[in-house]
């Protein structure tokens, strides 16, 4: 799970989008397409918000259901073991609200390891596969899911 961002990046224009979209999921659930690094927030009647991500690298991404579990306001950060042993000198600790906490204003933490949709302090990331599965966007799209998402929703990650 990863940490947060401060004002920055605030000022980049939102790229939500309302498309058409066939699911047979309810309204309210978040269907995340990694080939497409595309979250779709579920809207019913054939409809979704769309925005773009970026999903994990290679061997770091993740398939399946899973729910929301928490939601946070500038979060703060402890990476866990698979990036401290591939990036031995960050620090174990990195508060919410801090540049360099790469969690943005934003985090929705699910109920499946330490994964979360969250905002970025690289918001040049977004559209790439970057991360160590969990899943980033722009900082005023994470503000404007943050808002539509209760604790208890579905998350569908597709290939």
């Amino acid at each position: 799970m990863v940490g947060l961002l401060a004002a920055p990046t605030q000022s980049i224009a939102a790229k939500r989008a309302e498309v058409s979209f066939k699911t047979d999921e309810y309204a309210g659930t978040i269907v995340i397409r990694n080939r497409e690094r595309a979250l779709y927030y579920v809207l019913g009647r054939g409809k979704a918000y769309r925005y773009p991500v970026a999903v994990g690298r290679q061997a770091k991404q993740w398939l399946g259901a899973a729910y929301v579990k928490g939601k946070y306001v500038k979060p703060h950060w402890a990476p866990p073991e698979d990036v401290k042993r591939d990036k031995p000198n960050i620090p174990d600790f990195i508060p919410g609200g801090s540049p360099r906490n790469p969690m943005g204003p934003r985090a929705i933490v699910l109920d499946r390891d330490q994964y979360a949709i969250h905002g970025t302090n690289r918001p040049s990331s977004i559209g790439t596969f970057a991360s160590y599965g969990c899943i980033r966007m722009r900082n005023p799209d994470i503000l404007d899911l943050y808002e539509r998402v209760n604790v208890g929703d579905k998350v569908v990650v597709t290939p």
